[in-house]
């Protein structure tokens, strides 16, 4: 199956998410045998945020992401294109300013925000580089961009493994803990398809960022790319 089959109208993502919104997290949780947990932590860790800094935190989904930042007194706003995520969200975190968003039509204005970060979003986003530019928009110059995305594990042995995993286990696994186990059958084709760390760093200096690097996490199951809006 190739990327462009799996590209999917935004509407029908969000729908998609909507579906899966209640359990979302605790399902990630299970899927990923508690290593979102450790990937999230390092990306806030690379976001390196500071209170008072503003932080646009994108496919922000249940606010997971945005909430350390808010607690650590830096002014993020979660954006998500699911208003099911969001939902579950906001009744979570009456406190967060949730903001309902395509990547790819950002509704901010240009050079908003310190930093942006995306977790486990862009590669369900269609026009990749687009987005990309977008981030790049809505950064101030000098500002940075963090993704946290799954990738291409390194050691080929393991990478048959992992990928036997995801086309077959992880569908029976999302079937018993998730009402929409269908979704997690899209996600896990759209992990297969995407690209390696190279590719999307590629993607990333194409779109304008610059001193563009990737840290590897978990053995490449998922990497962390960094980038840094020039000055003008």
């Amino acid at each position: 199956m190739s990327r462009a089959s799996l590209e999917k109208d935004p509407r029908e993502v969000a729908a998609m998410f909507d579906g899966v919104a209640r359990r979302y997290d605790l399902t990630n949780d299970v899927i990923s045998l508690g290593q979102d947990r450790y990937w999230r932590r390092a990306t806030l860790a690379a976001v390196g945020a500071q209170p008072g800094e503003r932080v646009l935190d994108l496919a922000a989904g249940t606010g997971t992401s945005s909430e350390p930042l808010a607690d650590a007194g830096v002014r993020v706003v979660p954006c998500d294109l699911s208003m099911g995520m969001l939902g579950v969200g906001k009744r979570r975190r009456p406190d967060l300013g949730f903001v309902a968003g395509d990547a790819v039509h950002l509704p901010f204005a240009d050079e908003s925000f310190d930093a942006v970060t995306m977790s486990f979003g862009l590669r369900n986003v269609a026009q990749t580089q687009q987005a990309l530019e977008e981030m790049l928009r809505v950064t101030r110059p000098g500002g940075r961009l963090v993704v946290c995305e799954f990738s291409r594990p390194t050691w080929a042995p393991f990478r048959t493994v992992y990928t036997n995993y995801l086309m077959r286990a992880l569908p029976p696994v999302a079937r018993a803990v998730s009402k929409e186990p269908d979704a997690y059958v899209y996600l896990a084709e759209s992990i297969r398809e995407w690209p390696d760390q190279i590719g999307l760093g590629r993607l990333l200096k194409d779109s304008g960022w610059r001193d563009v690097a990737f840290r590897n996490l978990s053995g490449g199951i998922v990497a962390l790319h960094r980038g840094v809006r020039p000055a003008n």
